[in-house]
């Protein structure tokens, strides 16, 4: 886990501080923000550091199946079960189980998890033998877990037990001064996967476009787009970058669809924050008209990852008229 900003930093302290406690722990955070990272640093900071970390996730699978993953099984439990098969909670006995993606879960699955996290027990599927481990749970969502209680989509009793505390990871937007470090860290790793020995790094307006751009995939987004613009870019410094690897004139189904931050760049809020800037003074019309102008040229350029001929398409001008008001304006260096 790499990071210097104030959020993330916080949040190290946070794990730091209820690792050692054999309590259930909760993580809430959007996809690619690294819930199992944290999950990891939870259990290797414990007492529990040298038992098994176990992982599962419970999204991709059926109840059914889930359950049997989860708890065993018996000989002829069900069709195809043929021998007897210990579970996630037996195997993970004296450790640690992530449970990742515990919004998915059905609600007879929620009740068994409730009964190990309360008792310390639970039967396999088809027996009756009630066997007793030792195990923390540690879950991981990017739901509102307290909303779904409420529409009665999960279990408030064993929301009670799993939030002993809660570790909200802030999304990558969250934490620009940590982008330019993580990029470089996975453009790094990149040159060493690729057998080379030099990152010739970034150039300007890529490293600003890196700290505009929302990034709603978070980490994993940065991994995928930085490592794609270094295997792209050969020994040469990482002047462009690739944030839909599926863009092209010639995709299926019609034109690319703009990503998050491509979304209507001109709005009236906008004129009215430029006119509210310079209440209680004359406003210049000139001068505000140019600023406006300057903002949404630098905005279109920022989405179009500096394409100029891109950028002229989204302000609805010929290429000729972005390069007059760039040279007008001096945003051409």
């Amino acid at each position: 886990m790499i990071g210097e900003s104030v959020s993330f930093l916080e949040m190290q302290e946070h794990i730091s501080l209820v690792a050692p406690l054999n309590k259930p722990v909760l993580i809430v955070g959007e996809r690619g923000t690294g819930k199992e990272l944290v999950a990891a640093r939870l259990h290797y900071l414990s007492r529990r550091w040298q038992q098994n970390f176990l992982k599962i996730n419970c999204a991709a699978m059926s109840e059914t199946l889930l359950e049997s993953q989860l708890f065993g099984h018996e000989v002829g439990a069900y069709t195809g079960a043929t021998k007897q098969r210990k579970g996630y909670f037996e195997r993970a006995n004296g450790g640690t189980l992530f449970l990742d993606e515990l919004a998915n879960t059905a609600l007879p699955v929620q009740e068994k998890i409730l009964r190990v996290i309360e008792y310390g027990e639970f039967e396999r599927l088809g027996g009756n033998e009630t066997i007793r481990v030792d195990v923390r749970i540690i879950g991981a969502t990017n739901e509102d877990l307290p909303r779904l209680a409420q529409q009665n989509l999960f279990r408030e009793d064993l929301l009670d037990r799993l939030a002993f505390d809660v570790i909200t990871l802030p999304p990558l937007r969250a934490r620009k001064e940590d982008i330019p470090i993580l990029a470089e860290h996975f453009a790094m790793g990149m040159i060493n996967e690729m057998g080379r020995e030099l990152f010739c790094g970034f150039t300007s307006k890529v490293e600003k476009l890196l700290i505009s751009y929302e990034w709603p995939g978070n980490i994993r987004e940065l991994k995928n787009v930085t490592e794609r613009a270094v295997y792209q870019h050969g020994d040469q410094k990482i002047s462009q970058l690739s944030f839909d690897p599926f863009e092209s004139p010639y995709r299926i189904g019609g034109s690319p669809s703009a990503s998050p931050s491509e979304n209507v760049i001109f709005s009236p809020s906008k004129i009215t924050r430029v006119i509210e800037e310079g209440a209680g003074e004359d406003l210049n019309f000139k001068e505000t008209v140019q600023k406006f102008e300057v903002d949404l040229i630098k905005q279109a350029m920022r989405q179009c990852q500096f394409n100029q001929k891109k950028a002229a398409e989204k302000l609805k001008l010929s290429y000729h008229q972005l390069r007059g008001y760039l040279r007008k304006y001096n945003l051409l260096g």
